[in-house]
């Protein structure tokens, strides 16, 4: 940068940048090496003529739309590109995949918003992925059970295994948190007579709060964290090791967010008379999220609904044909029902839990964000009315047992 500017802050985006840059040392460990595949300085730049100003003046011009003055010829255009591509994003993804991943086994669902890869096994899954994974959308991959060694996974296992264990243990009806023996939680996993009741006589539903998560995760189940590492679906992106999988090759300096795994287990909502609630209420991860349905369980007792009876109340949901057909299939099985929506319905699903809010006479604090917060389960007659009014449609999707759900980071979901 000149001289002039090195005592002082830059004024314009180009000044902060330049200023920026220059602090920043070339070829070294630390964060200047971040900049040494972009620009050269010295001698060194005579050959390819790229040096760190130009690149700034080509990069502004075509992100704040400055005129590169008539005696420079731009590098690199990027509205031109932009303007080359076709409007309809989603059309173009679906007429194109067509003819170009014709050996891959996929689907579209939620109205075209979901990619569902139908065959985990096939290896050029990832290439399909990254298309739809720059449109940020959710993926859904089936089948992953096959590869897991289900004895690993089943209710009865991992009580025996870890019955002994204390964890936070989460009402999910009230948000009662306690710490408890997590046998006790095991228990009444798929037995109804053997799970906590709360005052009025109900059958609580209860949630096992992220236990265990990350390194915990690791040093407490080692065989299951190995048998899990070599199911991931997608190992190119899914994978910490992964090729494609931008957060195991942040430098060290970077603040990284929990990235699992984490085991995250609830009763479902079959034996509870109301079931406007979920297990895990509307958020967002700061991460992208894969979850896969590693076991479904069956719950037995007075006032659980029959598998037919799940069925019929699944079917009332707002579905895609191809997820009632699967539905139908008696070689699948049904676990967990999301509710996925895009990040950019953010400030409107936030403006309408607001006035939602009010309407029920709750006290709207402007540091809180319903969001942020999680502490609302949009139910079916709030979906409908977010989308009569606000015009966000819910993306419905039924995890079945072996199903990996991948959501980009920002995506608003509940389960």
């Amino acid at each position: 940068p000149p001289s002039s500017q090195n005592n002082e802050q830059g004024s314009t985006l180009r000044d902060l940048l330049t200023t920026t840059a220059g602090k920043l040392r070339l070829g070294s460990t630390d964060a200047g090496i971040a900049f040494a595949p972009v620009y050269s300085t010295g001698a060194a730049s005579g050959k390819s003529g790229r040096t760190m100003p130009n690149i700034l003046d080509d990069i502004i011009a075509s992100v704040v739309e400055n005129k590169i003055p008539p005696n420079r010829t731009p590098k690199m255009n990027v509205k031109s590109e932009i303007k080359d591509e076709p409007k309809d994003d989603k059309k173009c993804i679906q007429d194109d995949c067509s003819k170009r991943y014709s050996d891959i086994q996929y689907s579209w669902i939620c109205d075209k918003h979901v990619l569902w890869l139908r065959d985990h096994k096939n290896s050029n899954n990832w290439k399909l992925f990254k298309e739809c994974w720059k449109q940020g959308r959710p993926v859904l991959v089936s089948g992953m059970h096959k590869k897991m060694n289900f004895s690993l996974w089943k209710a009865e296992s991992i009580s025996l295994d870890f019955g002994n264990q204390q964890a936070d243990i989460l009402n999910c009806k009230d948000s009662i948190i306690s710490n408890t023996n997590v046998k006790e939680f095991w228990d009444g996993f798929e037995d109804v007579s053997k799970r906590q009741k709360v005052k009025n006589g109900e059958t609580a539903l209860l949630k096992l709060k992220d236990w265990p998560s990350g390194e915990d995760f690791k040093a407490m189940m080692p065989a299951r964290y190995e048998d899990l590492l070599k199911s991931l679906p997608l190992p190119e992106y899914c994978s910490p090791e992964g090729k494609l999988n931008l957060a195991s090759h942040l430098p060290g300096f970077f603040v990284r967010p929990d990235l699992g795994p984490r085991l995250c287990s609830a009763y479902g909502v079959a034996a509870t008379k109301d079931h406007d609630i979920g297990t895990t209420n509307l958020h967002i991860e700061v991460s992208d999220v894969v979850n896969i349905l590693v076991y479904v369980g069956i719950a037995k007792g007075n006032g659980v609904l029959s598998k037919s009876g799940v069925l019929k109340k699944l079917e009332e949901e707002d579905l895609d044909d191809l997820l009632r057909k699967r539905l139908k299939d008696s070689s699948e099985l049904p676990g967990a029902l999301w509710h996925i929506y895009a990040g950019k319905d953010a400030d409107k699903i936030r403006e309408f839990l607001q006035k939602i809010a009010k309407e029920q006479g709750l006290e709207v604090l402007p540091e809180h964000d319903p969001i942020r917060d999680q502490s609302w389960y949009v139910n079916k007659k709030l979906r409908q009315r977010l989308f009569e009014e606000y015009g966000v449609k819910t993306c419905t999707v039924i995890q079945f047992l072996g199903d990996a759900i991948i959501l980009p980071a920002g995506a608003l979901h509940q389960v």
